[in-house]
């Protein structure tokens, strides 16, 4: 497996590219700046199979037209998050409310798989920052993507409409379940280790 990070747009989320197949590769929350996320896929030869959003906020899919213009490809977003992600509530200046795309996936849920170009990721339904939060876990290649439910030493905020810091806690205490070993991506900043935040991270102290 390769990755790429790409910091994108005003919040500095966290667009990743995956891929074994470079046909076939998955572009993760592209949040932003369509032009640079289409610019680092032709840089590195690739072609997109899928487009994964952790979940719906404006940060994370607001290029997400951008992208598919030129890589018409399966969304799949978990279907809590649905009823706002495409609706003008889901702006704040300069970002703007993205249209729903056709060909747009709400069907998979706790425990489904997302497989793309040889890569096979689980479903981990994590809700708190907002109701359809997941994380991916590409357990083959020991990698947890987290979106803004876990970041490094912190986690995502449950202020906004549809969070729930109760659904967090429960989150939080699945995802302390997993390997240490797991190598962490989240929607925002370091990298990190499932280790290293059961260690350091105040969140998961409980």
């Amino acid at each position: 497996m390769h990755t790429h990070i790409l910091p994108v747009g005003l919040y500095s989320a966290n667009c990743i590219l995956l891929w074994g197949d470079p046909s076939s590769a998955w572009v993760i929350d592209p949040g932003a700046d369509a032009q640079g996320i289409l610019a680092a896929l032709k840089r590195e030869g690739l072609r997109v199979g899928a487009v994964v959003l952790t979940h719906a906020h404006f940060d994370h899919i607001s290029a997400l037209s951008g992208v598919l213009a030129e890589h018409p490809a399966p969304v799949y977003l978990h279907k809590a998050d649905e009823p706002f992600a495409f609706s003008p509530l889901n702006q704040m200046p300069p970002y703007t409310s993205t249209p729903r795309p056709p060909t747009l996936d709400t069907s998979k849920g706790d425990g489904d798989t997302i497989a793309c170009g040889g890569l096979t990721a689980t479903i981990l339904h994590t809700p708190g920052h907002t109701p359809g939060s997941w994380c991916l876990h590409f357990a083959a290649h020991d990698l947890l993507i987290t979106g803004d439910t876990l970041f490094n030493g912190s986690i995502g905020r449950t202020d906004f409409p549809g969070g729930s810091a109760p659904q967090m806690d429960a989150s939080l205490r699945r995802l302390k379940t997993l390997p240490d070993a797991l190598r962490v991506i989240a929607g925002h900043g370091a990298e990190t280790t499932m280790g290293a935040e059961k260690r350091n991270n105040p969140y998961l102290a409980n």
